[in-house]
């Protein structure tokens, strides 16, 4: 094999960059991001073969992909609530049973009647590509948003599954592996039980234990702040290498349950380790699906002809349905989130690794087909990444319980302005959710007919027990510049800091709380909060103008003059807010939204 065309350094830095830029462009062309990761993969690999990851890192690839599997899987443990189980809970444990059960089974005729292999190789595949895994569900995920109870069904099953699918994954191989040996089958099933055993054990017992360790070092403040985040990492690594050298597998049950009891601990914040993997989960998933597209063999994938399409084909229409329908059967889960659920099921990182795994060690007892199931797998990998990645999207908005460009908005606040910006914005058909901790306030902005809710904006427990399905914009309206920031700063990670706001709440207050702490300006500073509640207690009101060619904004402009403050503008039911750096083009054909005080009022 002739060498790379790049030295390590370039190699190294190119995916880097280009698992970046993929992931920058999936998000201007509103495209899911693991789709075009595995295009430039497969572009820069067996495409323009300027990427060789078995050349560039040799034996270290298998173990790399492992550690950055198991930082996935901790990262995602870190965001299982317990709270979100509620009624879901039947459901995602029949999923991570019964739906595991039934996707092996038809995954594994599926495999031998179809894709051709036997059946020895076949239940060995049907087994690992019962996972799919938070590396392709997530960023599915925060793509479609969707609302109702399908949301946190699909986060729990994609990220358990991984664990639930690579721990009966093993169990089948050891099984063919042990009847393919001179013993054969006899004690199959005892070693099985054994295995199960162990691995369930080791992991257990090292989650528990990492998940206490770290928890004592974090809640009694051993480590100072800026370590707190890579002792986390540290702790995650030691944890997945040492139960996976006691028992194959058990390190990603150590790393998600670490995750998973950090998270749901009273007496500890973990926020800042969330958001510190949140980030690293970004470069991982950008640079593994980088990795593993270019170590994809096309010719051996080729090599399946039309069986490997069926394969994907029966996969995506027939095994994953039937999954769903049995795990949700007599359940009270509404028919749209089983439809959703039922045509999303990618394969991801997981699957990739274990079915490469797996491959060279059945060939080392000579199973026949296994050097044909790392190609199927990739098959798998590539058909249902694309499928899923293009179709889950607008499946959910046909099924109505996604919007794309989510226009509600949560709004902490309730006060003048508040519920004066709230009206209007109803009255355009926007849905908005007012939040403020003062009873009365809420009592009055429901008695106008306000979806308004009493809590606090920074009480996480409040927070998950709102229904934010439908909401994509945050503007903080409450009279404390720090409470707007700190809740500015945490909705920034669900919505995107493109679309958080918080209004100034004095003259040049803004310059008081760094930008980058900090939401957009609403209006811009020379538009504090209680000069705008004033104005609306005196009288002034939000109004919509219909902008047309006879009717322009420098009409409206001089027909109310200074009595007026922009506030927004409305094209196509998309709402566009006036901030410090951004001024609308309100243009014909739009409705523009603005404060007026009419020359009658006081």
């Amino acid at each position: 094999m002739p060498t790379s065309p790049l030295s390590p350094l370039i190699a190294l830095a190119l995916i880097g960059f280009a698992g970046v830029a993929a992931q920058w462009t999936a998000w201007r062309l509103r495209l899911p991001s693991i789709l075009l990761l595995l295009v430039v993969g497969l572009a820069l690999g067996p495409g323009l073969d300027v990427i060789r990851p078995r050349e560039l890192f040799g034996t270290a690839l298998d173990p790399m992909i492992s550690l950055a599997v198991a930082v996935i899987l901790f990262e995602g443990g870190l965001t299982l609530k317990l709270r979100e189980l509620g009624e879901n809970a039947a459901v995602i444990t029949r999923l991570l049973t019964v739906g595991v059960l039934v996707t092996w089974g038809l995954a594994t005729a599926a495999a031998h009647f179809i894709a051709g292999l036997p059946m020895e190789t076949a239940l060995v595949l049907g087994a690992i590509l019962t996972v799919t895994g938070p590396t392709v569900i997530g960023p599915l995920l925060r793509q479609i948003r969707p609302r109702g109870p399908s949301e946190a069904i699909a986060k729990w099953e994609g990220i358990v599954v991984d664990v639930v699918g690579a721990t009966l994954a093993v169990l089948v191989l050891h099984a063919v592996v042990e009847g393919a040996g001179a013993e054969g089958a006899r004690h199959t099933l005892s070693t099985a039980a054994l295995d199960l055993g162990k691995t369930a054990l080791v992991g257990t017992v090292i989650g528990v234990a990492g998940a206490w360790l770290l928890g004592f070092a974090l809640r009694r403040h051993l480590v100072p702040d800026e370590l707190e985040s890579p002792l986390s990492l540290g702790f995650v690594l030691l944890a997945f290498a040492g139960a996976d050298s006691l028992a194959h597998e058990s390190g990603l049950l150590a790393v998600t349950l670490m995750g998973f009891l950090l998270a749901n601990r009273r007496d500890l914040s973990v926020h800042h380790i969330v958001e510190f993997k949140e980030n690293l989960r970004v470069l991982l998933i950008s640079t593994l699906f980088i990795v593993l597209a270019a170590t994809v063999e096309v010719d051996a994938m080729l090599s399946t002809g039309w069986r490997g399409v069926a394969f994907v084909a029966a996969l995506i229409l027939v095994v994953r349905p039937a999954c769903v329908l049995a795990s949700t059967l007599g359940t009270r889960l509404p028919h749209g989130d089983r439809a959703f659920l039922a045509m999303l099921a990618p394969r991801g990182i997981v699957a990739a690794a274990v079915s490469s795994l797996f491959a060279i060690r059945l060939q080392e007892v000579n199973v026949p087909g296994s050097e044909l199931m790392a190609p199927l797998a990739f098959i798998v990998i590539i058909g249902t990444v694309a499928i899923y990645g293009l179709s889950a999207g607008p499946i959910a908005r046909r099924l109505g319980i996604s919007d794309p460009d989510a226009q509600g908005t949560l709004i902490a606040g309730a006060g003048p302005f508040a519920r004066e910006l709230e009206r209007a914005l109803r009255g355009q058909g926007i849905d908005v959710i007012l939040v403020d901790s003062n009873r009365a306030a809420v009592r009055t902005a429901s008695m106008d007919g306000a979806r308004a809710r009493r809590g606090s904006i920074l009480s996480s427990r409040f927070l998950e027990g709102l229904q934010l399905g439908g909401t994509g914009r945050f503007i903080g309206l409450t009279a404390n510049d720090e409470v707007n920031a700190l809740a500015a700063a945490h909705f920034a990670s669900l919505y995107g800091r493109a679309s958080v706001y918080q209004a100034a709440t004095s003259e040049g207050g803004g310059d008081e709380i760094r930008k980058d702490l900090r939401g957009r300006v609403l209006l811009g500073d020379d538009h504090p909060l209680t000069s705008l509640d004033v104005q609306v207690q005196r009288g002034a009101t939000i109004k919509a103008t219909n902008l047309t060619e006879e009717f322009t904004l420098e009409d409206f402009a001089a027909e109310h003059g200074e009595d007026s403050t922009p506030i927004g503008v409305l094209e196509d039911g998309r709402l566009d807010l006036y901030s410090s750096d951004h001024t609308p083009e309100a243009d014909a054909g739009t409705v523009y939204l603005a404060l007026v005080r009419e020359p009658d009022s006081n």
